[in-house]
């Protein structure tokens, strides 16, 4: 079971490199890694488990922030609609995206910062993703609002960027042009 001592932080050189790509098949010790990273998910949001090991609660989470240079991807969370969105994701692709921003209104976290970050953070109001599930079937998922801006944050993390790289640095809490706030 992964616990937030298998998540690397901040200064983690991981976390800035560009990941590979998972060459399909993935062998059995990658398809267990996205299970595992996909459990910790589950598991970081059950208040008993959370408490019990000390979790972080997390909707997503990328193999960079455990240390592997992979292109995986894990998210587990419900929209505002109460649509479950739970994969386990190899080789994720963003193939299309609105030219309409969005933003967390409450701004983003990350389980491998431990501090809070100021700042609004422009991502896309829609996106077409693409990728292989852990069944190895390939996925194509329209997303919009929060789940197009949680799937943005991973697959940031597979090409070495942090979230708060898009914040602005002279006015952090400068709203996006063009761009919606979401709860």
């Amino acid at each position: 079971m992964l616990t937030m001592k298998d998540i690397v932080r901040e200064g983690h050189p991981a976390l800035r490199e560009v990941a590979v790509e998972v060459s399909m098949p993935p062998t059995d010790e990658e398809k267990k890694t996205l299970q595992e990273m996909l459990e910790f998910l589950q598991n970081s949001q059950d208040e008993k488990v959370c408490a019990k090991y000390a979790l972080r609660p997390g909707v997503g989470l990328a193999a960079p922030q455990l240390g592997i240079k992979k292109r995986m991807i894990a998210v587990h969370f419900e929209d505002d609609k109460g649509k479950l969105y739970s994969y386990g994701l190899f080789n994720p692709k963003i193939v299309s995206h609105s030219v309409e921003q969005a933003y967390l209104r409450e701004g983003e976290g990350c389980l491998s910062v431990d501090r809070a970050v100021e700042g609004f953070v422009p991502r896309h109001a829609r996106i077409t993703l693409k990728a292989i599930d852990l069944d190895g079937n390939p996925v194509k998922l329209r997303l919009r609002d929060y789940a197009a801006i949680v799937l943005q944050h991973e697959v940031d993390h597979l090409n070495g960027i942090m979230f708060y790289d898009h914040i602005n640095k002279e006015n952090p809490y400068k709203i996006p042009e063009d761009a919606k706030p979401i709860h």
